[in-house]
């Protein structure tokens, strides 16, 4: 029996291409075997430490070759990894380390402040582990990532051995609620996130562990080496998952030097190093990256750039086209998922033409259910619940209340419901609505942000937008639109609303307005309670 964990597939690659790279950052280049001695000799320590099988293992890191390297180093272990959301402050680290029984904390040393504060509220916690930065040095309270990843070590694993069964915990949600640990079965993981296939080229899922190994040295034989840079970051599902996959097949994992997000950073690395694929997060990089190449018409080429992979917001099809202008040979995969389900729909747009905006395709095991389990039939025109079946999460962890809520029974199948509401046309693709979570109500009409927030975006001069409903005496909520700008546009909100009343139903245009920049996090989302706040800041009494 195969035992589907990263860890033995890892290993399988490093095996067979021992020297070429596996993890680059700028300069740097991590080689195969030395990812997976660097890795032995963390996951050694984290067992010296006192963790003992599926004990916790945060990564409190950037994006960089220490943030996979402490994955396979706690898959090594039998140990469970999970992510950190880096901006987040004293209290909300706390729960999470808290919420997830944390036994280890690999951080860069830049957060030494901010771990200093909460470690004391943290007895699980059995070592600190800080990666040493220029001008942040390890604290003496904790272990230096350096010095141990530098003494490498043979194949290291846990007297309980290595299981399909072993966890990885992605955490997610922060924005609308506390967070909350999604688990992953290694082998649901794997084979829900394709299990080893490659659609570039070819290939299709894996029979064997080793098989992973034999693929990547016929690739080497080949001359060549995928490289795929996350642009997202690690510590979200999109870039981690998607660049788990890469691994597995061999490639490179690059990462980009600087915190902050530069498109022209990106595409002087795509082209140093011959990348063949991104992973971003729909309009937080799409935008800024054809802004870019839009300024600096014929500065890059990149002849190796093959797809970019995008998932977790909604890419809009204007985007899509002006990429498509300047990158015309790539593929946009565009993948709606989430943490908590892979594979319910996709679009690919190549060729130079672009799919439309939320038009997707669904997935082998996707479909749409009515909230009371009906199957909404093609072309009904009915409203209804995204969800996928096959290899899902086995629900949130020590939160039963909410699996419950998320992982559902229909037709006698356990199904994963994360909530996207979408219509299913004739033809089978459905079109995606939006988060049921941040439907507004107005006077009775279900308004869904993520379809008013893409017309917004195709009004002339709109850089991004954000949709939310503030308080109305009279409809219960009045549509908002926070809007970002390019330059020295400044369109009015009759305009606005005009141009959307040409695309949507008149109840959907939005009946305030606030011009402002709409950050996003990290990994791409809108924040909506802190937009929000904003609007209701601007609009005052009104609101």
């Amino acid at each position: 029996m195969e035992v589907w964990n990263y860890a033995n597939l890892w290993e399988s690659v490093a095996a067979a291409i021992p020297e070429r790279p596996a993890l680059i950052h700028g300069e740097r280049v991590v080689k195969w075997r030395d990812f997976d001695r660097r890795a032995n000799a963390l996951a050694q320590h984290f067992l010296d430490a006192g963790l003992t099988q599926q004990s916790k293992v945060a990564a409190y890191l950037f994006n960089a070759p220490e943030y996979i390297e402490t994955y396979f180093a706690a898959f090594k272990g039998g140990l469970a990894p999970f992510n950190t959301n880096y901006r987040y402050g004293g209290d909300e680290l706390t729960y999470l380390f808290d919420n997830a029984d944390a036994e280890a904390v690999v951080f860069h040393a830049a957060f030494a402040e901010m771990a200093d504060k909460v470690r004391a509220n943290l007895p699980k916690v059995k070592t600190w582990v800080a990666v040493a930065e220029p001008g942040h040095p390890v604290p003496a309270w904790a272990a230096d990532y350096d010095a141990i990843v530098a003494k490498g070590a043979d194949r290291v694993e846990g007297p309980w051995g290595r299981s399909t069964d072993d966890l990885l915990l992605m955490y997610t949600g922060g924005t609308t609620g506390m967070p909350k640990g999604v688990m992953w079965r290694q082998e649901d993981l794997f084979k829900g996130l394709g299990g080893g296939a490659n659609l570039l080229l070819g290939l299709p899922p894996l029979e064997r562990v080793a098989e992973a190994g034999e693929r990547a040295k016929a690739v080497e034989a080949s001359g060549e080496q995928p490289i795929t840079i996350p642009v997202a970051p690690l510590m979200h599902a999109t870039g981690q998952f998607i660049g788990f996959g890469q691994l597995v097949s061999g490639g490179a994992i690059a990462t980009l030097p600087s915190r902050k997000f530069s498109p022209v950073e990106l595409f002087d690395e795509v082209e140093r190093l011959a990348v063949s694929g991104l992973i971003i997060v729909g309009p937080a990089f799409a935008a800024p990256m054809l802004e870019t190449l839009d300024a600096n018409p014929g500065r890059w080429t990149m002849p190796s750039l093959k797809r970019i992979i995008s998932s977790g917001a909604m890419w809009g099809a204007e985007n899509k086209q002006g990429l498509l202008k300047h990158l015309p040979n790539i593929m946009l995969m565009d993948s709606l998922g989430s943490s908590e389900a892979l594979g319910l729909a996709s679009s690919v747009s190549g060729g130079g033409a672009a799919a439309g905006t939320a038009k997707f395709t669904t997935g082998p095991n996707a479909a749409v259910f009515t909230e009371e389990g009906e199957r909404v039939l093609p072309g009904s025109g009915v409203r209804g619940l995204v969800a996928v079946g096959g290899f899902t999460p086995s629900g949130y962890y020590k939160d039963p209340e909410k699996s419950a809520k998320t992982f559902r029974t229909f037709e006698g199948k356990r199904w994963s419901v994360p909530g996207d509401w979408a219509t299913i046309e004739e033809d089978g693709s459905i079109t995606l609505l939006g988060r049921g979570s941040q439907v507004i109500n107005t006077g009775g009409e279900k308004v869904f942000p993520e379809e008013v927030e893409e017309a917004l975006k195709r009004f002339p001069g709109v850089r991004d937008a954000a949709v939310l409903g503030v308080p109305d005496p009279r409809f219960g909520e009045r549509i908002c639109a926070i809007v970002e700008t390019v330059g020295d546009t400044k369109p009015s909100l009759t305009e606005l609303a005009a141009h959307v009343k040409g695309l949507l139903a008149d109840y959907k245009a939005p009946r305030e307005l606030v011009l402002a920049p709409v950050n996003r996090a990290p990994n791409g989302k809108l924040d909506y309670k802190t937009l929000k706040a904003l609007a209701v800041d601007r609009l005052g009494a009104t609101a």
